[in-house]
């Protein structure tokens, strides 16, 4: 009986640890069936003009409690048919995180982005990606952007469905995607640190823009 016992608990740390070891396996995740089809036409992002564009902020929102920066792409695809956007998936490249506003201060900036990549934050050394993978896509008929995406955000292994409004256009071998700025709850994706109370809260939502631009594959 307790060499069984034994047995079964090594099954359970042998899966234990392949399910940690891999890069891009999701430790929680309540995401959405994937309902795009992928049979268009393949493009590849052009990861030298794609980025992520990031704000944080405060409790208080505005110019002086505010950081923002860029992330660039790892990799990622979308199909197209009919002229239309139909399916994607995007890997950002966390480590190349980088912050903007505080350019003019170099120390500052290779502080904050040292910050925001450690345990407190992000993570890279354990989660070096974050991906975003399309489950739906509906044309919008009003408004100031022309589709709504639907999809599956994961950031340190957790996977959430999120929405972005964006303008999506397909023209001349190129497919052209620009998310409205959009507010994720950075709690939902493990990202909990605070800063001690005398230093100000900080807010729970971080701003994303996602643009992408993206070639046909020939």
């Amino acid at each position: 009986m307790k060499k069984n016992l034994y047995s079964v608990f090594g099954v359970l740390v042998l899966s234990f640890l392949v399910i940690s070891c891999g890069k891009d396996k999701p430790v929680t995740s309540e995401a959405n069936e994937v309902l795009t089809e992928t049979d268009g036409v393949l493009y590849k992002v052009d990861t030298m003009n794609s980025r992520i564009e990031w704000k944080g902020y405060k409790v208080l929102k505005s110019d002086q409690t505010t950081h923002f920066g860029e992330i660039k792409f790892e990799s990622g695809d979308v199909t197209v048919k009919d002229g239309k956007l139909q399916s994607g998936k995007f890997v950002a490249d966390i480590t190349t995180l980088e912050n903007i506003d505080l350019k003019d201060d170099q120390e500052m900036k290779a502080k904050l982005e040292g910050h925001l990549k450690s345990g407190d934050f992000f993570e890279v050394e354990k989660f070096p990606t974050a991906s975003y993978e399309i489950t739906k896509v509906t044309k919008n008929a009003a408004g100031d952007y022309n589709t709504l995406l639907e999809g599956n955000l994961t950031i340190k292994g957790i996977t959430k469905p999120v929405q972005f409004k964006a303008n999506v256009t397909v023209a001349d071998g190129n497919v052209s995607i620009a998310s409205e700025p959009t507010d994720i709850n950075r709690e939902d994706f493990g990202l909990k640190f605070e800063l001690p109370l005398e230093n100000g809260l900080l807010n729970k939502e971080i701003n994303l823009q996602i643009l992408v631009k993206a070639l046909e594959s020939k």
